[in-house]
């Protein structure tokens, strides 16, 4: 099923640990960095963090930025994203300034959590919706594949920051759900075996994570990474899901166009290593297609294109005016027998395209997931209405 994607943030001393042992919040991060973190809770639609850290630093976790805020507003998003928690037990604090900031928030517990936190008086119908409290619960035990799936589905949240704790990073990477890791790593060392780290002991199913960027702030370094095999677990329709949200994340960079679609893609080889990702118009190329653009970052003798597959937003094209070879011969020519889209190219452009047939005909698997459509088809609502 379609999850958000999920970013994963944390700042950690040299050593890796999250905090101290004292009173006190150990603050790692610096001033910049922090209104790095507020830019960053404004773009999401939503902020998780466990109930341990609810408990043990009260936060309020808002947009702090007057000027976010109210960029958020004027794009018609709410003021605040949606702030979440969970909790096994249900057993929070109805003072904690986590209820009674910001505007909306949810917990996800438990079925006996549920009946506890309802109690407490955790469960809200403010007058103003924006700032009730929903408690829902997942069964006899947290499901975060469920949890996931209830965000994206039922409160339509695409992007989900997740500012901690450790135990939560850990079970979201070690089950193959994290998209991204934005890590902070300051100049301290705590040296205590009793503070928090981190991340813990666990089956970490990402492999080698793919480093994006790295970047000083002030005296800290922002290092963002993306794991690259998450279909080396037990879940390998996790896999096709992971890469082709990720094709649907690369088409909403694309540069607009009302002549062309916004597409994304990814080629990954056999043993979950992303190999090359492209997206239409990339470069400043008003023509380059998505699949053209990936595949072009390879070399076409190498070993791992014949096991690969190739992730794409929407149908590689059958025919096209602006190339000599559709993205489909591309791939076909590359070697390429495996093929995960979202959405069946429709008749805006070309009309009877049929990029599945070309493919199948030269003996290319193809696999359509429609739970990512909707995702895909978002940068081109404009195209879509002309029809």
């Amino acid at each position: 099923m379609p999850h958000p994607y999920v970013l994963l943030s944390a700042a950690v001393s040299l050593d890796g640990y999250l905090d101290d042992t004292g009173p006190e919040r150990l603050l790692l991060s610096s001033p910049a960095d922090f209104d790095r973190v507020d830019e960053v809770r404004a773009s999401v639609d939503a902020i998780l963090i466990g109930a341990g850290t609810v408990r043990a630093d009260n936060p309020r976790l808002l947009v702090n930025s007057p000027e976010r805020r109210a960029a958020r507003t004027a794009a018609g998003l709410p003021e605040y994203p949606l702030k979440v928690t969970v909790s096994g037990s249900g057993d929070l604090d109805p003072a904690a300034r986590f209820w009674h900031t910001g505007g909306e928030k949810i917990l996800y517990t438990t079925d006996k959590g549920a009946e506890r936190a309802r109690a407490l008086g955790l469960a809200t119908e403010a007058t103003d919706a924006a700032d009730a409290t929903d408690v829902v619960p997942l069964g006899a035990d947290l499901d975060w594949r469920r949890l996931l799936t209830h965000l994206h589905d039922v409160r339509g949240v695409r992007r989900l920051m997740v500012e901690g704790g450790g135990l939560i990073h850990t079970q979201l990477l070690t089950q193959g759900l994290a998209d991204e890791l934005q890590l902070v790593l300051a100049p301290i060392f705590v040296g205590d075996p009793e503070a928090p780290r981190l991340f813990g002991p666990g089956g970490y199913q990402s492999g080698r994570l793919r480093l994006l960027e790295t970047r000083r702030i002030e005296d800290v370094v922002l290092m963002r990474y993306e794991p690259t095999a998450p279909g080396t677990g037990p879940l390998p329709a996790a896999a096709d899901h992971h890469w082709l949200a990720l094709a649907c994340e690369l088409a909403a960079q694309c540069p607009p166009s009302d002549t062309a679609f916004s597409v994304g893609a990814v080629v990954v080889a056999a043993d979950g290593t992303e190999l090359a990702r492209g997206h239409s118009r990339e470069g400043g190329d008003p023509l380059v297609h998505a699949e053209e653009a990936a595949l072009a970052k390879l070399d076409p003798a190498g070993p791992g294109l014949a096991g690969a597959t190739v992730y794409s937003s929407l149908e590689p094209c059958a025919r096209r005016a602006s190339r000599p070879a559709p993205c489909a011969r591309l791939i076909l020519d590359a070697g390429v027998r495996r093929v995960v889209t979202a959405w069946r190219e429709p008749d805006t452009f070309v009309a009877g395209a049929d990029g599945s047939g070309v493919l199948a005909a030269g003996g290319v698997e193809v696999l359509v997931l429609p739970e990512h459509e909707e995702r895909a088809k978002a940068p081109n609502r404009h195209l879509l209405r002309r029809r």
